[in-house]
């Protein structure tokens, strides 16, 4: 048997962390397996569906690097497809015609939370001649469901759940406008889609009970379900806008890597022993359902901070000048790049995600002259400072090797010879030459930035 899977996404908003998951985890499994993953976008709610909306998830899919098999898999299109398994149903009797006005369904509303119960159509139409049918009401069909015994689901995850069939109602399968309901979609897709798994949030596993009794009702074989826990935030609660439930379009502009992000999803409902640090090869080779925990995993910004600091330091430092160049607005920078490139080493060690290693790149390509912070300017006016600073500019402009090892040397020579600490030195270049008080070793930057761009930035420097 060939796996395949697939994600499944309703385009009504971004795609979230959670979905993302999913999609990760689906995947996962069909890579593993030597499978198929398909990408269907459910776009039958033609009210909050849009355009922005499908694009955004084919865009985090693409980025985070989950790509699907095939072409993408629109519902809507599909919905003659569905109507047309659903007049199956009623010719073979395993549906029917319900003609209950909005009133009689309003009324049964009321009655089931009067009750303190969930509504449940009564089946009133389950067996009544369709000649008794009011003038005027278009029908829904609904499946003629099981009433005795259970509906049981054998979950990858949950284990062996069950329904009694009396807490089921006959669900509408076709509105009154012949338009397919989600449920009905969903089945007729999955089954002409050859879907073997369905891996999905256990938010769906209420719908399974009801999915199943389709496929019973068509005879149709059911693909196995492994319903995942949610994402929690780090207090235990539902996780929301405040944890970190923002689409992965989000997390790309908050400097996340790609690979660090797939890395933490995994491991967000997901164990290989103690392993925290997974490569994309060994995810491939280790999932299996069986290590999805059943208990709802909790967002952690520090761990994701830390493996994605992890990821930056093994990345290459072509690649990550490249993306800190197009944060900056100097992607067509070729001199530009080249230099963040060998300055890489000293940065990417400094900084937890893209963003702040752009920010603390910026001085680099920074034209003169520079901005100053306030406490550059403040050790800049200093009297000390400025006493000194000429005498220092002029002895590296002797200097005849402009690297960081001499150039450290250069700078204990002329504090001894001045009579102050090294650091009197050292953070007046510092600030004249990055505008802060902040920056990987400055003997370091003074080598990358080279001698001409140094000693200009040097001579700008605004003293007093």
């Amino acid at each position: 048997m060939t796996v395949v899977t697939r994600f499944a996404p309703s385009p009504t908003g971004f795609l979230h962390i959670g979905g993302a998951r999913t999609a990760l985890f689906n995947w996962l499994y069909a890579r593993h397996h030597k499978g198929i993953f398909h990408l269907r976008i459910e776009d039958t709610d033609r009210v909050r569906s849009t355009d922005a909306a499908i694009e955004a998830i084919i865009d985090g899919l693409k980025w985070l690097g989950l790509g699907w098999d095939g072409d993408i898999t629109y519902q809507f299109a599909r919905a003659p497809r569905h109507a047309e398994v659903a007049l199956q149903m009623l010719e073979a009797g395993k549906a029917y015609r319900c003609y209950c006005s909005p009133e009689e369904l309003d009324e049964m509303r009321k009655a089931a939370q009067a009750a303190g119960k969930p509504m449940k159509y009564d089946g009133r139409w389950r067996d009544r001649d369709p000649k008794d049918a009011p003038a005027g009401v278009k029908p829904v069909i609904r499946l003629k469901a099981p009433q005795i015994g259970e509906t049981i689901v054998v979950d990858g995850v949950q284990g062996e759940v069950r329904v009694a069939n009396e807490q089921l109602d006959d669900m509408v399968l076709l509105r009154s406008d012949g338009t397919p309901t989600y449920m009905l979609s969903v089945v007729v897709d999955d089954h002409d889609m050859g879907i073997t798994h369905v891996i999905r949030g256990d938010d769906h596993l209420t719908n399974t009970f009801r999915q199943r009794q389709i496929y019973d009702s068509m005879g149709w074989e059911a693909p196995h379900f492994s319903h995942i826990p949610l994402i929690h935030g780090p207090d235990g609660a539902k996780l929301s806008k405040r944890h970190g439930a923002l689409g992965v379009e989000a997390y790309r502009d908050m400097g996340y890597l790609p690979i660090a992000l797939r890395n933490y999803l995994l491991r967000l409902g997901w164990g290989h022993g103690d392993d925290e640090i997974i490569s994309t090869e060994q995810a491939i080779e280790w999932f299996e359902l069986s290590g999805i925990g059943r208990s709802p995993s909790r967002f952690d910004f520090a761990k994701l901070d830390n493996l994605n600091g992890h990821y930056m330091r093994q990345s290459d430092d072509g690649e990550l000048a490249k993306a800190v160049a197009d944060r900056l607005g100097k992607a067509s920078d070729a001199s530009g790049i080249a230099l963040l490139t060998r300055a890489m080493p000293g940065l990417k060690s400094r900084a937890k995600n893209l963003k702040e290693l752009a920010e603390n790149s910026a001085f680099y390509l920074q034209a003169r002259p520079l901005p100053f912070t306030d406490k550059a300017k403040a050790i800049l006016s200093a009297p000390e400072t400025v006493g000194l600073m000429p005498k220092l500019i002029e002895a590296y402009a002797g200097a005849d090797t402009w690297a960081a090892a001499p150039l450290e040397e250069k700078a204990r020579t002329f504090a001894e010879s001045n009579g102050v600490k090294l650091g009197a030195a050292a953070q007046p270049l510092r600030a004249a030459l990055t505008g802060s008080t902040q920056s990987p070793p400055i003997f370091e930057v003074m080598e990358i930035l080279g001698k001409d761009e140094a000693m200009a930035r040097l001579k700008d420097a605004p003293l007093g």
